[in-house]
């Protein structure tokens, strides 16, 4: 049986979404393919969702059946090795459940990342007073060992911002002004916060609009989601949705298109970006008060 992981690697998902493509093209079901390599056929759907470790010998056997040609098969086979290579986040397994993991393999690879966040601010732009404040609130409480590891996770996670090689992804972020008008901690945590804003804003790769009150109903008033574009070729993007205590992700054409759409929409709603520096300046002047 192949061995589960914490959270699969971007390039793992690439390669079980191409042995799907590859054993339908030659015709064939899962539970064929199960039957004629003697594996289960559920090891076999495992796999092409990245549930599983890819293992080499049983993706060499899929390849075979699949009559894929040489040249490509040891292309491939050279990508499984390097999919299995475990991610930087799986030394904080203690700290991260599998289904955020997900996320964070996503937007370590990804080329873009466009969000909406109603509620707080998005990790990759929180401080280290403002994320202890809102991940102490985490059910079951955590305890300081707990929480300690997961503000580290989380600054850790930011450092896509800074990289040189591969290149920072573009980052544009919607944030409804709910997420400003809420205060987080003592006030000299949220004064940190605003400063960071809008000394992130400065980065050429990165573009944050808020969402005023002002401008009433909006089609993603439902919830928080994120649009990840990778670097691979005819690789859909995928958007991820999650909730209290789960995440879906999803690269199906119409959910991502109606979440593009909303996020188009939102965009020309929101804030420009001059007039949303323009506004946490003033937020900034207010928390003074």
């Amino acid at each position: 049986m192949s061995a589960p992981r914490s959270a699969p690697t971007v390039l793992q998902m690439v390669l079980g979404r191409r042995l799907q493509e590859l054993r339908r093209t030659a015709g064939l079901s899962a539970q064929d393919v199960g039957g004629r390599l003697h594996v289960a056929h559920t090891t076999v759907i495992r796999m092409e969702q990245a549930r599983v470790t890819l293992k080499w010998a049983t993706v060499k056997a899929m390849l075979e059946l699949y009559e894929v040609g040489q040249a490509e098969m040891e292309e491939f086979l050279t990508l499984t090795v390097k999919a299995n290579e475990h991610g930087w986040w799986q030394s904080y397994r203690d700290a991260l459940p599998s289904w955020f993991a997900v996320h964070v393999s996503l937007e370590t690879s990804a080329t873009q990342i466009r969000g909406y966040e109603p509620h707080v601010v998005p990790g990759l732009l929180q401080t280290e007073g403002y994320a202890r404040d809102v991940l102490r609130l985490n059910r079951p409480r955590p305890t300081p060992d707990e929480l300690k590891r997961r503000v580290a996770l989380r600054m850790e996670r930011q450092a896509l911002l800074t990289r040189q090689d591969p290149p920072p992804p573009q980052l544009w972020i919607i944030m409804d002004e709910t997420v400003l008008r809420r205060p987080a901690g003592e006030p000299e945590v949220m004064k940190a916060q605003v400063d960071h804003l809008i000394e992130v804003m400065d980065l050429p790769h990165v573009t944050l609009q808020v969402l005023a009150f002002a401008a009433g109903l909006h089609p993603g008033a439902f919830g928080p989601f994120t649009l990840f574009r990778l670097p691979m070729p005819d690789f859909p993007d995928i958007v991820g949705t999650d909730n209290l205590s789960s995440a879906r992700y999803s690269e199906e054409r119409e959910e991502v298109a109606l979440h593009r759409e909303v996020f188009d929409r939102m965009s020309t709603q929101a804030m420009s970006k001059g007039r949303t520096r323009g506004f946490l300046s003033d937020v900034r002047k207010e928390l003074e008060r």
